[in-house]
């Protein structure tokens, strides 16, 4: 072999191992995109972040002079949600497994060993708990009852058993304004209450088309929800029962001005329709497909409307 075809053997050997370094980095960017379920982790950093910005809003205060209490809402809440989330990776390993829509987490296929799993989640709720005790004790309370709930209360106790644990499993997803809003306010306020409130109902309809969309993997893996234990029926009729009662709450945002009651009120009324619709339709795949895709846009809408307000009343 001469020289020129060693250097073109070595320089081969060199892409080859260039591309599978490149390759195994984009698995793992991947594999912790999904141990701590990144969309649903960027979703719930807006609520936290409603809740700091109006907590400004409505105590007169600037976000600048706020700035370095922001940095640690915000971090230390995100840290804290994405240690729970990644606990509940750990403990529905089995779970996982059966369902296809989650048989590629990185505990399923073992890229990440449980343990090395388990220690990520309990470091991450360390660290943002540590974050947060740097704002507010009561910011951290509101955090430590988000995690409880969802790690022990739904992940490892209600998930499986009942059907309430959509109940519970609500109750992780509501604190998070009152996380945001208690890093500068106490949550002794109508407006933290209602967005908790928004957030505790619409978290339920949201679920149940979710769980209807999936009811044959859930219904594999033995997890109670709604519409595997009592039918497509009943949870559509719930469906419209929560819609209907975040009805009455824009109301109670009056400060916000009557623009967003009035587009908030459109908003709710939409979603009541195709909820009754839905009662009366017979594909029930496309109904949950629709109704699941109009939650989604409603509450970063409400959200983000709430913020809007504020930019123009000032």
């Amino acid at each position: 072999m001469n020289k020129q075809n060693i250097l073109s053997s070595q320089k081969c050997g060199e892409t080859t191992r260039s591309n599978f370094d490149r390759q195994k980095a984009l698995t793992l960017i991947a594999d912790l995109k999904s141990l701590v379920k990144l969309p649903v982790l960027i979703a719930n950093v807006l609520p936290v972040f409603t809740g700091f910005w109006l907590a400004l809003y409505f105590s007169n205060v600037s976000f600048l002079e706020y700035f370095d209490m922001f940095l640690l809402t915000i971090i230390g809440s995100t840290l804290v949600m994405a240690g729970a989330l990644v606990l509940n990776n750990w403990y529905d390993v089995d779970i996982d497994s059966i369902m296809a829509r989650t048989k590629k987490r990185p505990t399923v296929t073992g890229n990440i060993p449980l343990r090395v799993v388990l220690i990520i989640g309990i470091i991450l709720s360390l660290l943002g708990f540590m974050l947060l005790l740097f704002t507010t004790v009561e910011a951290t309370i509101y955090a430590f009852i988000g995690w409880f709930t969802y790690v022990f209360l739904y992940t490892m106790w209600s998930k499986r058993k009942y059907t309430l644990n959509t109940v519970i499993g609500s109750v992780s997803g509501a604190v998070t304004p009152l996380i945001g809003w208690t890093a500068i306010a106490s949550s002794f306020h109508t407006v933290p209450i209602i967005l908790f409130s928004i957030l505790f109902i619409w978290q339920m309809p949201h679920t149940f088309a979710i769980a209807m969309r999936k009811y044959e993997e859930y219904k594999a893996a033995g997890v109670a929800m709604l519409p595997v234990v009592h039918g497509f029926k009943i949870t559509k009729r719930q469906m419209v029962v929560y819609v209907a009662c975040l009805l009455p709450l824009p109301i109670y945002l009056v400060d916000l001005g009557t623009p967003f009651i009035v587009i908030a009120t459109m908003l709710n009324l939409i979603w009541l329709g195709i909820c009754i619709i839905g009662l009366f339709m017979r594909d029930d795949e496309k109904y949950a497909y629709i109704n699941f895709l109009y939650s989604v846009n409603y509450i970063t809408i409400i959200f983000l409307l709430m913020i809007l307000m504020t930019l123009f009343r000032n």
